[in-house]
């Protein structure tokens, strides 16, 4: 699989992610915040396998993406 095709994958899937959460009343949730949130682990661990990131972006639950969103704007990140 190329990386340009593996790369457009994970967009849909963050999309997607973003989209159910945002049809729960998180109106503002984008697909690349939810990536961040993803992603954040993999920079301690390294890269993981197709089947762990589709995973991660797949069983992300809100609780976990806002309590990131939370710490990532205590730690003056920005959105």
């Amino acid at each position: 699989m190329a990386d340009e095709e593996l790369d457009r994958m994970i967009e849909e899937l963050c999309e997607s992610k973003a989209e159910e959460f945002r049809m729960i009343g998180y109106e503002n949730v984008t697909a690349r915040e939810v990536w961040e949130c993803v992603s954040e682990k993999y920079s301690k661990k390294g890269q993981p396998e197709l089947y762990e990131i589709v995973n991660d972006i797949l069983s992300l639950k809100v609780t976990k993406f806002m309590n990131y969103m939370t710490l990532s704007a205590l730690k003056g990140n920005p959105f």
